[in-house]
């Protein structure tokens, strides 16, 4: 099977630029938002973009990860005794822009 490049390293890097200032933009700023990551995957994809807005606003945004494990439509196939790990929220979302990841 051959394997194609969809994204390169500077391709990625200007997609998440681009979501980065979207975010931003949409929001009027980050003082409202929340990056939520979707544990596994999501968290390291949530890390890469909430450094990037930083770089863009000189300020961090608020940032968490969420365990969706009991909730996945492939749970009976991936294991009969599921490892739950610990959902992460940096404080109260209320009244937040939560954007998952």
């Amino acid at each position: 099977m051959k394997q194609s490049v969809i994204l390169d390293e500077s391709a990625i890097r200007r997609a998440l630029t681009r979501i980065a200032h979207e975010i931003i933009e949409r929001n009027k700023g980050i003082d409202d938002v929340v990056l939520v990551g979707i544990k596994t995957r999501g968290e390291t994809l949530a890390d890469r973009l909430a450094r990037r807005i930083e770089e863009i606003e000189g300020k961090p945004v608020a940032l968490g990860n969420l365990d969706i494990t009991l909730y996945r439509d492939d749970l009976s196939k991936k294991s009969l005794d599921p490892e739950v790990k610990a959902t992460e929220l940096p404080h109260d979302i209320n009244g937040k822009t939560v954007v998952l990841v």
